[in-house]
């Protein structure tokens, strides 16, 4: 099922992976932030997908989304070849940028939502998500976006700029230290930049969210087994702001909204790619919720 108006967006890539890891190595594996960020969120709600593809993939697009509430209406399908990205798995389960084809960002013009109230902008060309967060910045409720230390590094003064426009901002260790924040102060990155709130990763070590007068810690779930990092982050936000949303968006839901994040994170990680969230369901993605207690600052845990 396809909804006609999501308010959640996820805005990102869509791309044909090849990944290398101790599992071996896949080629032409869909996957793509906007694609992980959706997969997610729509095991909790309704979502649109913002991203540009090729003919190439316009058919395999839609069977993965068609049992799932994704609309592609915002999807643009370019005469282009679809997005390509290439990395291999090291140590802890660390991704390491190999090489990328993004022809298809020269031709993309991004379809702008008319309703653009919750919006998550994913890794991709900086400039893209700038140029999207300036389009939806005055219409937005809530804009959040997530990067990538190697766009971050290219594109410093834009990834700047982008944070600046954001009221939420997610990365992990990697790509906080490439954006100049101090490992010890997380915080002081959290008001120079003007956030409501800092999602920081630490891979097994869990998340820590920093708002104006609160933090809450989770700890990463302990999967069957660990096969594939790819996409983890996409799928924390995606889980954290399809259920924040559900539950009013304010800040008493986010200890609850958290746990849906690192219970989605947790699922996308025990397979290749996107296999983890094609095989998970709802009442899976509860039990994994079910595991978790989140620790707000100031003592005290919830579920």
């Amino acid at each position: 099922m396809r909804t006609a108006k999501s308010v959640l967006i996820g805005a990102g890539s869509i791309a044909l992976d090849t990944l290398e890891g101790p599992f071996g190595r896949v080629e032409d594996e869909l996957g793509g932030s906007a694609l992980y960020f959706a997969l997610a969120a729509s095991l909790i709600g309704p979502v649109r997908i913002l991203a540009a593809t090729g003919t190439d993939v316009e058919s395999r697009l839609r069977e993965v989304v068609a049992d799932r509430d994704i609309d592609l209406e915002l999807v643009s399908v370019l005469d282009s070849p679809t997005y390509r990205w290439h990395a291999r798995q090291v140590k802890d389960g660390h991704n390491v940028y190999i090489e990328s084809d993004e022809t298809i960002y020269r031709a993309w013009k991004p379809r702008l939502p008319d309703d653009p109230r919750w919006i998550f902008i994913g890794s991709m060309e900086t400039r893209l998500q700038l140029e999207i967060a300036r389009a939806v910045r005055s219409e937005a409720q809530m804009l959040a976006a997530d990067s990538m230390s190697s766009y971050a590094i290219e594109a410093p003064v834009e990834a700047q700029d982008l944070i600046a426009a954001c009221d939420w901002f997610f990365c992990n260790e990697e790509e906080f230290a490439a954006l100049g924040g101090d490992p010890g102060n997380p915080e002081a990155f959290r008001r120079r930049h003007g956030l409501r709130a800092l999602c920081l990763k630490s891979g097994p070590g869990g998340v820590l969210v920093l708002g104006d007068g609160f933090q809450a810690r989770g700890p990463a779930l302990a999967p069957r087994a660990v096969v594939d990092t790819t996409g983890a982050g996409d799928a924390l936000a995606a889980g954290f702001l399809a259920r924040w949303l559900q539950l009013g968006g304010d800040d008493a839901s986010i200890p609850q909204a958290l746990a849906y994040g690192l219970a989605c994170a947790s699922l996308t990680i025990e397979d290749i790619g996107l296999r983890g969230l094609l095989e998970a369901t709802p009442e899976g993605l509860r039990r994994r919720v079910s595991q978790t207690r989140i620790t707000l600052s100031g003592g005290g845990t919830r579920g």
